[in-house]
């Protein structure tokens, strides 16, 4: 059934099963079971096995411990950590009260989390996990769910990254690009530069963002988070299961101080941000620039040794604290068990992706816009669409970024060259939105988990505001492909994302 219609159904079923139930975990579960028995024709015992080797690759690939998988587990292990150290310390609560003191409306609180996502720009985990840190505390104060906070955390951080040249995401993409613009006469990263203007999800996601802080937009399930929130207090739904969430765990230090959350939170910065420079610059050869840094940086290892530092700095201003030492194992230990939900997910996520993979579902979808006999006008909006539907089935944005892209190229070169890069910004537009969309995305997992929300409540939440953003984008794309006027496809997106948001402030005031 490998690289056929029926390669879609597992995909299909998790993620039914994931808006029925609300229950993730046993969504992918049942996507694992469907998609192995697909690839062994329902025999029983390979489709068993095909379950093992994949949760066993895990862990453990060609013989060798699969290091990178194991760095990102560990570092969300010591961030849980990180985090349980911040609240015992009185640093969460000390911050909170800094903050709500010089940041007084939750108009501001609500635009704090976007801007700092457009600061930490150099990468999306990295993005989601810092943000989620440093803006929980404030935004817990004004009594914003952390629903909305996932939404802006996970709606500024892959958008910036897909962006911006200097970051993981944009050293790639320019390597992916560089060999797909031969027939022009651009160098891949001015074709990059190029792009950005016409990635209009991307571009739409990042001011609808800011629309909904200024606005207090509340759209779908989101009101009644927010509703919750405002009234009560409870920035979580009572009994939601949530990662990192210590809130009835430890009664916060009164000795508590900003620096005590401030400085372990910056030495994680320092510290990733250092070892991305140092790992990127040996992985360069001769010739180290600040793009060949990004595109040869090891995150997850940057990320591991952040985390290590940050804990360190963080237990050691603990102990600092008097009599704070008698509970330091228990911070530890409940640090840990906050993070394993986000773990599990996150080990599902990738299973069903490595099942999704080997039914070769994205090179399907990736077919049928090949064989498709399609007006080349339609093309950008066709990419658009189907890379959507592939990040979305497949939770991965950077593996549809390496099927469609040179597909979108192959296609655009025969049909229309005028329309090539349009149609390439296209495929990162549909790539982001599907990755947003997707309960199965690594960045959807980490933003949820860097706000503290309830996973399948921030995949619900969030998804209206995507679909606002992506429709317009659809249309911008269609005026693209009839006009050939490039920039009036940006304009008509933009525009018809802040009508939609107006519209939507009128009808919530009335």
């Amino acid at each position: 059934m490998e690289g056929t219609i029926y390669s879609i159904i597992p995909a299909l079923i998790m993620l039914v099963l994931v808006l029925l139930t609300r229950k993730v975990l046993l969504s992918l579960g049942i996507g694992i079971i469907v998609g192995a028995l697909f690839i062994h024709d329902f025999n029983v015992i390979s489709s068993l096995q095909e379950i093992w080797s994949v949760f066993y690759s895990i862990f453990i690939s060609d013989g060798a411990l699969n290091i990178g998988d194991l760095q990102l587990i560990g570092f969300l292990l010591l961030l849980g950590v990180m985090t349980a150290f911040l609240q015992a310390s009185g640093g969460s609560k000390a911050f909170g009260d800094w903050m709500i003191s010089r940041i007084k409306t939750r108009r501001g609180a609500q635009f704090m989390a976007p801007i700092l996502g457009i600061i930490i720009f150099i990468d999306d985990y990295f993005n989601a996990l810092a943000v989620g840190q440093i803006a929980r505390p404030l935004t817990d104060r004004h009594r914003i769910s952390r629903a909305k906070l996932a939404y802006f955390i996970d709606s500024t951080s892959a958008p910036v990254t897909v962006l911006s040249p200097i970051s993981s995401w944009g050293a790639y993409l320019i390597g992916l690009v560089g060999g797909l613009v031969v027939v022009t006469d651009l160098q891949p990263l001015e074709a990059f530069v190029q792009m950005i203007p016409y990635n209009l999800y991307a571009v739409g996601a990042l001011v609808l963002v800011f629309l909904v802080a200024t606005f207090n937009l509340n759209v779908g399930p989101m009101r009644k988070h927010e509703e919750l929130a405002q009234e009560t207090g409870e920035v979580i739904p009572a009994g939601a299961k949530v990662p990192g969430d210590l809130t009835n765990t430890f009664e916060p230090s009164q000795k508590g101080k900003i620096y005590h959350l401030l400085v372990p939170i910056i030495a994680l910065l320092v510290a990733t941000i250092l070892s991305m420079f140092i790992t990127g610059a040996n992985a360069s050869g001769d010739t180290v620039t600040i793009l060949s840094i990004f595109e040869n940086t090891n995150v997850n290892f940057s990320l591991f040794i952040g985390g290590i530092v940050a804990v360190v700095v963080a237990l050691l201003m603990y102990l600092m604290q008097a009599n704070s030492d008698a509970k330091t194992g228990l911070v530890f230990v409940e640090g840990i068990k906050a993070m394993l939900p986000a773990i599990y997910i996150l080990l599902l996520a990738w299973m069903i992706g490595s099942i999704i993979s080997t039914l070769q579902t994205g090179e399907y979808l990736a077919q049928v816009v090949e064989n498709a006999n399609i007006s080349s006008n339609l093309l950008p909006l066709l990419f658009f669409v189907i890379a959507g539907f592939m990040a979305l089935a497949t939770g991965t944005s950077w593996g549809t970024f390496g099927i469609m892209l040179p597909i979108a190229a192959d296609v655009m070169t025969i049909a229309d060259v005028s329309l090539l890069i349009p149609s390439l910004a296209a495929v990162l537009a549909g790539a982001v939105f599907g990755d947003h969309c997707s309960p199965i995305s690594d960045t959807t997992v980490l933003s949820s988990t860097g706000a503290g929300s309830n996973h399948i409540d921030h995949v619900i939440t969030q998804l209206p505001y995507a679909l606002i953003v992506a429709v317009a984008s659809a249309i911008g794309y269609l005026l693209i492909g009839l006009t050939s006027q490039l920039y009036l496809g940006l304009i008509i997106t933009l525009v018809l994302i802040v009508l939609i948001s107006v519209i939507v402030h009128k009808l919530s005031t009335k």
